[in-house]
């Protein structure tokens, strides 16, 4: 037979975790005349003297917080791999290398508070209490560049509460503009000079659920006119802020000008107790805030963009299910900023903090900015 040509067909496999082991062999050398001995030193690791390399760390680290694992499934998902580590040894793990990643997440947290736009938003985690075995409600909350804003980074911060002396503390002596909605927490950051920027969407969610619950007439015709304006940011995504302002002057305006005059209208021939008077209340309330973005190209309609790097958190949070301990908690919020911060900038997870982990305890503390997930680049 003569062979005349091939067909070649392609599947596709998986292999699941496999481990393995690396060997470092650091010869030693001896002077035969002096006797001097000479030796390589141990190379830095995150885990001085620990057996897990960067990439298992990293593994570990985006399994619980960005694939939402918790420690017990991937303890048995090890063992099926040939090698039982303790969910008690991985908890460690996650702990020291909370506690390694930290500078990191001061220094974006520092570049964070350089911005003049910020958003912020809270959400909350179970949190065990200390001796009781009973769970009390902590807080996570998140702040983060506007979304106009050429840096794509989030912080979280957890807290023993949702008091705004966190969010006081956070911010510290910051003085810009704060996308957030109308809790209360907040209020206090207003009154000592932060400019107050509100959430469209809060404000039409409102009649949303009105129209949701009872089909209301009424905010059917405030859904209309929220969505025209939804249109004209959408169509404004891609301009400058001078032009976004420009555009939001022309077509908007006019929209929530008629908006404004139409509530107004409505609120005085409602009484106090109906829902549709409480929908009202809240725009009304807040009609300054809401419609600052009009006067303010660089102002974000509303507040979804930190709404959207809270979301993997409650999602995380229904499968790990609460934090053990108020530090422990300090140090998941440390790994899932880096983790959700560099998912925005476009990185996968798992290459950035193997890199990181890898670097890190020989990367000078003036240089850390290198490492930080909006102007990382893995060494080739």
């Amino acid at each position: 037979m003569k062979r005349i040509g091939e067909d070649v067909a392609e599947k596709l496999d998986y292999t699941p975790g496999v481990f393995t082991v690396e060997r470092h062999i650091r010869g030693k050398w001896a002077c035969a005349r002096c006797g001097r001995i000479v030796q390589e030193p141990v190379q830095a690791h995150v885990i001085d003297k620990g057996i897990p390399t960067a990439g298992l760390l990293a593994q570990v680290l985006v399994a619980k917080y960005a694939d939402h694992l918790p420690l017990y499934r991937q303890e048995a998902i090890f063992e099926r791999a040939g090698l039982a580590i303790p969910r008690s040894t991985l908890a460690q793990w996650i702990g020291t290398c909370g506690v390694q990643l930290q500078p990191l997440v001061d220094a974006l947290k520092a570049e964070i508070l350089q911005r003049d736009v910020l958003h912020a938003d809270e959400t909350p985690v179970p949190m065990l209490k200390p001796g009781a075995g009973k769970t009390h409600r902590a807080y996570l909350w998140a702040y983060a560049p506007g979304a106009f804003e050429d840096m794509k980074a989030v912080v979280y911060d957890f807290c023993e509460s949702r008091a705004g002396e966190h969010a006081r503390k956070f911010l510290g002596g910051w003085k810009g503009s704060l996308v957030c909605d109308d809790f209360s927490g907040y209020k206090a950051l207003i009154a000592s000079g932060v400019t107050e920027v509100g959430c469209l969407a809060h404000a039409r969610r409102k009649f949303f659920e009105l129209h949701a619950a009872n089909k209301s007439q009424l905010a059917q015709f405030a859904l209309d006119l929220f969505a025209k304006v939804y249109l004209v940011e959408q169509q404004g995504k891609a301009m400058g802020a001078d032009d976004r302002r420009a555009a939001r002057q022309e077509q908007c305006k006019p929209v929530l000008d008629a908006l404004h005059e139409w509530m107004s209208l409505q609120r005085q021939k409602l009484p106090d107790s109906s829902a549709t008077a409480r929908a009202l209340d809240y725009s009304l309330r807040r009609w300054t805030a809401l419609t600052r973005f009009i006067d303010d190209g660089r102002l974000p309609v509303d507040n979804n963009w930190i709404e959207n790097q809270i979301r993997p958190i409650a999602i995380g949070r229904n499968n790990w299910l609460f934090a053990g301990s108020l530090r422990a908690g300090q140090r998941a919020a440390a790994v899932m900023s880096l983790i959700q911060s560099a998912r925005m900038n476009g990185h996968d997870p798992y290459a950035y903090l193997r890199d990181v982990l890898e670097r890190l305890p020989t990367q000078r503390a003036s240089l850390i900015g290198e490492l930080l997930p909006h102007r990382w680049k893995a060494e080739t």
